[in-house]
């Protein structure tokens, strides 16, 4: 999987807001798809976001899960992009994010309390 830490020319990040948290845009690779294209995607797909700007690998995360009563490593590639203009956000109700915004550096405790750990750990990996 991959995924994107958005940050806008007003140094806002974006976060989205999906089964009762906050969260960072992110989806499954498809096949042949490379890490790069899937994150972009999965951003434009879940946020209506276009014309992004891809940077750097910020890092890595692993998290388990259950599928099939197997349990599953899966991990997720997580990079910094940015997003000129003021384009407005559209929240991908079919993935059930009910929310997208742009979100201050000050104010992430107040997201970050209510998300999982992970995405806490990719923000952190901005300072």
């Amino acid at each position: 999987a991959a995924g994107g830490v958005v940050i806008n020319d007003d140094k806002k990040i974006l976060m989205i807001f999906r089964r009762r948290k906050w969260d960072l845009p992110k989806g499954k690779q498809d096949d042949g798809e490379s890490l790069e294209t899937c994150a972009l995607r999965e951003v434009e797909e879940e946020t209506g976001l276009r014309s992004l700007k891809l940077g750097e690998l910020l890092i890595t995360t692993y998290h388990t899960y259950e599928e099939s009563e197997k349990l599953l490593l899966k991990d997720t590639h997580w990079f910094l992009m940015h997003a000129s203009g003021h384009t407005p956000l559209t929240p991908q109700q079919e993935e059930g994010i009910t929310k997208a915004e742009w979100v201050n550096v000050e104010e992430l405790d107040e997201y970050t309390s209510n998300t999982y750990g992970l995405i806490r750990d990719v923000l952190s990996s901005l300072r």
